[in-house]
Order: structure tokens, then sequence, then C-alpha cells
């Protein structure tokens, strides 16, 4: 049997046709490919967005701001040394790029200038570190993306 030019630039496209249609189908299946939201109600959380703008701008306007370092216990987060740290409440959320699952909030119960974040918590690799804080009813807020 021949084959013509014709049946083999048909025989070529529908070979391209299956290959890529192969590789979509592979995408959309395998969970190795999933990715998730940064956040669940995006526009929900845009409507607040220049309120956190504001907290940001107060927190660089204080003269030390929240600082964190990593220890033997985990990730130490140190809050000013000037404010009385009985006054601040606010919560603390912990968000990992790479898996939706690891993600967790806590709420900020200070019993020095020092809060604790277990290493029983944190896995090694990126996290962004978010505290919404308010301290004498003003919001501050403190972002951070680390290298765990």
């Amino acid at each position: 049997m021949k084959i013509n030019w014709g049946t083999g630039i048909v025989i070529v496209m529908l070979s391209f046709i299956a290959f890529i249609m192969y590789f979509v189908v592979n995408m959309l299946t395998d969970n190795k490919y999933d990715h998730d939201l940064v956040t669940e109600e995006y526009y929900k959380k845009e409507l607040h967005y220049q309120e956190e703008i504001d907290a940001e701008k107060n927190s660089r306007s204080l003269t030390v701001d929240i600082t964190g370092e990593k220890t033997k216990e985990g990730w130490l987060l140190k809050f000013p040394e000037n404010i009385n740290y009985k006054e601040v409440e606010g919560s603390v959320f912990l968000y990992r790029p790479s898996n939706k699952q690891l993600d967790y909030n806590m709420p900020i119960k200070l019993s020095s200038n020092y809060l604790l974040i277990p290493d029983t918590r944190l896995l090694d690799g990126r996290w962004n570190i978010t505290v919404d804080w308010k301290y004498k009813g003003t919001p501050y807020l403190y972002k951070k993306s680390i290298t765990y």
C-alpha cells in the first residue's frame, strides 16, 4: 500500500493532536500537578486591602518593628520592647505556598515580648508569616517570607 502526501500529513497531524491530548489529560488528572489558590475568597479579601496597607504603614511608623529569627525550638517573633505585651491581641497566620494543608492560624497569647512558633509546626521550606495585631486599638501588620 502506498501512502500519498495528503494521508501522511493527516497521520502526522492526528499523531500530534493525540500527543498533546495525552499531556493535557495527564496534567488535569494527576494530583501531583494540583495547585491551590492563594486565598479562597480572593475578591472579599481585596475589599479589605486598604486596611492592610494602613496597618503596614502603622508598623513602619514604629521605632522597632517585629523581628523574627530561627532558634532550636522554632521561629521566634520578637515584639517591640517599648510596648506592653499584655495589651497586644491578634493572630499569626503561616502560609505554605506548596501545600495548603500545612497552613495554620494561631492567636497571639504573649507572656513576654516574645512569641514562639514551635518547630513541630514548621517543616523545612518556604513560609509566609503574617502577624495581624492590635495595640491600644491601633492595627499593625507584619509580613515576612522566610525559609525555615
